[in-house]
């Protein structure tokens, strides 16, 4: 499905030139011929971009945007003002508003694609963040709300000292700033961690559009937001910057309360964008292992051996499935305690990771159970690496609190046959665990698979 862009002007002609203009790059386009219209729009269509104009009967662009960026459906939907005359006056009431940026009449076209893609990046890793992490745009709220107070780390790469003074001292009452006028040197500074890098376009030492590609293409720094600061007539240099993949651009000569508002805005989305992201490794890393041993868990396990099924299946590739059990377990919690107990699953845990191939896919299946999957490995040989790895923790004691205790494990092993599920395969391992367990402990048994008649 295509970005979904909403129009919102009072006169139709421009509905209809912005309508022509996105269409012929395939946006799909909504539209609106007033604020209170646009509201209502917005309050029940997903959007992933608004085009506002600033001057309309009735409720102005500015009063509009207020409203969306008050409503805690609607907030975090990427707006673009657009207004008749490029007053610094306009473009601050529009950022002060909540717009994400502006652009002027008349619209040059290679300026407003350049301007909707971006936004339209970002609006679609907000979105994948927000999906996978459970929040939606009204819980995330309080999150933006808190972090928007955070001071950030600018990095500013500019070579000429008086320019750097009119940008990096006003930031600096707010924010930390390092001024850097090297490039090469700058870049070494991004990769160690910043928040925002504004780039001069205006340099003669360096090429400004370099230095953003660099950045952009490198994995250090790509997610890293860049705000560039160029002249106004170097449309060419401007749109070639956002193809590349800047966020955001400042005009000189630089009004001190529009740069605050557009650094503030960048730096607000990428503290919002960072802590989803680390919601999201958080809510992983609780999803598929286990927090005791760090092994991966049941769901881990399920998940991983997936692609196993399918190479039995297709290309008649064998693998194994092995259930280990620590004997006595019960017996040492309830001797030793539980603190003890954690220790020791946390030791034969580490054993059985360190001694099974790279490609094994070791996890704690629920309490003192492990499962091992062994691709391309048939039953025999499966039984043959399980019995090692039992020797092997059998004959070292496991120290715990400076006391050497002598742990043993049982096993039980089956070969995956065609048309198993996982279910399938992992009842007979457990049988076979069971055999094990009662035949006197620390041993390896096979499962015995029986042909259909």
């Amino acid at each position: 499905m295509s970005a979904r862009i909403l129009i919102v002007d009072d006169l139709a002609p421009n509905i209809h030139l912005l309508e022509v203009k996105l269409q012929a790059e395939y946006y799909d386009v909504v539209t609106a011929r007033s604020g209170e219209e646009a509201l209502e729009i917005a309050g029940k269509e997903k959007l992933d971009l608004i085009l506002m104009d600033a001057m309309m009967p009735g409720m102005n662009g500015f009063e509009a945007c207020e409203k969306l960026k008050q409503n805690p459906d609607t907030w975090h939907i990427p707006v673009i003002m657009v207004t008749a005359l490029e007053e610094t006056k306009d473009r601050i009431a529009g950022l002060e508003a909540g717009a994400d940026d502006f652009i002027t009449k008349p619209i040059d076209d290679f300026n407003l694609m350049a301007r909707v893609r971006s936004l339209l990046r970002l609006k679609m890793v907000t979105d994948q963040l927000l999906s996978h992490t459970g929040h939606t745009s009204e819980n995330s709220r309080p999150l933006l709300e808190k972090i928007s107070q955070r001071a950030g780390k600018i990095l500013l790469i500019e070579d000429q000292d008086l320019r750097a003074d009119k940008i990096s001292k006003p930031l600096s009452k707010t924010h930390k700033v390092i001024v850097e006028g090297e490039p090469v040197k700058g870049l070494k500074m991004a990769a160690s961690g910043v928040d925002l890098i504004i780039v001069s376009l205006v340099s003669q030492s360096f090429d400004g559009l370099r230095v953003c590609a660099s950045i952009r293409f490198n994995e250090s720094t790509r997610d890293i937001p860049i705000l560039i600061v160029a002249d106004p007539e170097d449309d060419a240099r401007l749109v070639r910057a956002y193809d590349i993949g800047i966020n955001d651009s400042l005009m000189r000569p630089i009004e001190k309360q529009e740069m605050h508002a557009r650094v503030n805005t960048l730096l607000r989305r990428k503290f919002y964008a960072d802590s989803l992201r680390e919601n999201f490794n958080e809510n992983l890393e609780m999803v598929v292992s286990d927090p005791l041993t760090g092994l991966g868990n049941r769901r881990y396990f399920e998940r991983s051996i997936k692609p196993f099924f399918s190479d039995l299946e297709d290309n008649d590739l064998p693998f194994s499935i092995m259930v280990f059990d620590i004997d006595h377990f019960k017996r040492v919690n309830d001797i030793l305690g539980h603190d003890m107990g954690d220790q020791i699953l946390k030791e034969i845990a580490a054993r059985l990771a360190t001694n099974m191939r790279a490609v094994d896919v070791v996890s704690r299946y629920g309490g003192e159970e492990f499962m091992i999957a062994m691709p391309k490995t048939n039953e025999a040989d499966a039984l043959m690496a399980a019995d090692r790895v039992r020797s092997l923790i059998a004959g070292t004691p496991v120290f715990v609190d400076g006391q050497a205790l002598r742990i043993t494990t049982s096993a039980g092993v089956a070969q995956v046959q065609k048309g198993e599920q996982l279910r399938d395969v992992f009842k007979r391992a457990d049988d076979a665990l069971y055999k094990a367990k009662h035949g006197g402990r620390n041993q390896v048994v096979p499962a015995s698979y029986k042909e259909a008649a």
